[in-house]
């Protein structure tokens, strides 16, 4: 919590905060913490560690249900998270280009501010993975195990390429929405179905990878048309029939072979389908929405999402590594591990998140100094060049990229955990502001300057 201001009394802070609550859209902070719990739900449910007489064995209970293919139509989040993700841009776009120095670069300022915002929460991870895996190595673990560890306790860390390369695109992308929105929808669009073709046809994975960028962004652009009221002002009987269509095509697309009927097979790299859920669950949202905002208006719903929503991103950097390494002190200390998959398995699956829950929060207590945002630029100053914003961009993405890619190991953590904290000392940085040349406009979406 920030301290008050000189003149500011306590009634005014209370005051403050009220309006505050009052001018944001909470049911966007209860989907984006849900979204985090639920990711956390299913890892819990996914991981079955048990110990029997052959030695340590470690299963997916989850996957192995009838209906788990089925259930990830519903629980598959990731692309309801980027539209939320897309909503927050465009706000805090609007707000940044609202509060833009005269000469400044509001796209520079918005980067900086969110690749910081996002990545300072990382470096206490890589950090400690590095250490953690250096010391794993040199005390002579087995290759095979430590691979199979890094890539779990790396498997999360996709979400900060991908969500970092969005955020680098939406000044572009406002740009395009403000002109043209239904154009760029469809063309990102044709663009993930033109990248999973050449994919499928060449037998390449890799080229999959160029739908980090169609597939992520579509999703972040029907968050601005959330923000634009566009899916307010449709009938609910509307949105229910949108929503029953995408999903009513994902079937024909998850029946030729071509895509995977498991939403989870489809998330890295990103797959058509993806689209296609995002537009039915961005439609499902606002028609609970109303309902959902008379749940927020409730205090212990508040306390609840603004509890878990504060560390939001620190609880899903950190879940997976604290869950391996929660199970691995069981182990030590002998506790009963039921048999995965088992009546006594699932019925301890609660007590296992809640457990899970409240130590990433209590870890997340110990590293928020390092999860503050970026102050506002102060009268005079700028963020520096696009030069110096793009090295920073490419130290704090790159290595979260690389993970992605060829998974986690002690080399890319050291390199994470050199890279991404000088990425972030860049974009820091503060130059004076230049003096404005004539002409020059900022990329405004519709209503720029509200927020």
């Amino acid at each position: 919590m920030s301290t008050q201001q000189a003149g500011t009394s306590p009634a005014n802070t209370a005051r403050d905060a009220r309006g505050t609550i009052a001018q944001r859209d909470l049911v966007v902070d209860l989907i984006r913490t849900a979204c985090v719990v639920l990711v956390v739900v299913v890892h819990v449910t996914m991981v079955g560690v048990g110990s029997d007489a052959s030695g340590l064995r470690v299963t997916s209970p989850l996957q192995e249900l009838p209906w788990y293919v089925g259930a990830t139509w519903v629980g598959q989040v990731m692309p309801l998270f980027f539209v939320v993700g897309g909503f927050a841009s465009a706000v805090g776009w609007r707000s940044t280009v609202a509060r833009a120095p005269t000469g400044g670069d509001p796209a520079r300022d918005f980067v900086a501010t969110r690749l910081v915002r996002l990545f300072r929460p990382a470096v206490p991870l890589f950090v400690v993975l590095a250490v953690g895996l250096g010391i794993a190595t040199a005390l002579g673990t087995p290759a095979e195990l430590l691979d199979e560890l890094a890539f779990g306790i790396g498997s999360p860390l996709w979400f900060l390429a991908a969500y970092g390369i969005t955020q680098c695109c939406v000044p572009v992308m406002a740009r395009l929405h403000a002109r043209a929105p239904w154009r760029t929808l469809l063309v990102l669009l044709l663009l993930a179905a033109a990248v999973d073709a050449v994919r499928l046809a060449s037998g390449i994975a890799e080229v999959g990878l160029l739908n980090l960028g169609p597939v992520w962004l579509f999703a972040q652009q029907l968050g601005f048309l959330w923000v634009d009221g566009w899916f307010a002002r449709r009938s609910r009987a509307l949105l229910l029939g949108v929503a029953a269509v995408a999903y009513a095509l994902l079937v024909p697309l998850t029946s030729v072979g071509l895509w995977a009927p498991d939403m989870l097979q489809d998330l890295n790299p990103p797959m058509l389908p993806l689209a296609f859920l995002a537009v039915g669950q961005a439609c499902l949202v606002q028609v609970v929405h109303a309902p959902l905002t008379r749940l927020m208006a409730t205090r212990p719903a508040q306390a609840v999402v603004f509890l878990l929503g504060r560390d939001g991103m620190t609880i899903y950097l950190w879940h997976l590594p604290l869950f391996i390494l929660l199970n691995g002190i069981g182990l030590l200390v002998g506790l009963p591990f039921p048999s995965p998959g088992s009546g006594p398995w699932w019925a301890t699956r609660p007590v296992a998140v809640v457990v899970l829950l409240a130590v990433a929060l209590g870890v997340a207590r110990l590293v928020r100094r390092s999860d503050r945002p970026l102050p506002r630029l102060t009268p005079g100053s700028d963020r520096p060049g696009w030069p110096l914003v793009a090295v920073g961009a490419v130290c704090t993405i790159g290595p979260a990229f690389a993970v992605m890619q060829l998974h986690l190991s002690f080399p890319l953590a050291l390199v994470g955990a050199v890279a991404i904290p000088v990425g972030v000392r860049l974009l820091t940085r503060t130059v004076p502001a230049s003096v404005s040349t004539p002409g020059a406009s900022a990329t405004r979406l519709p209503g720029a300057g509200t927020v």
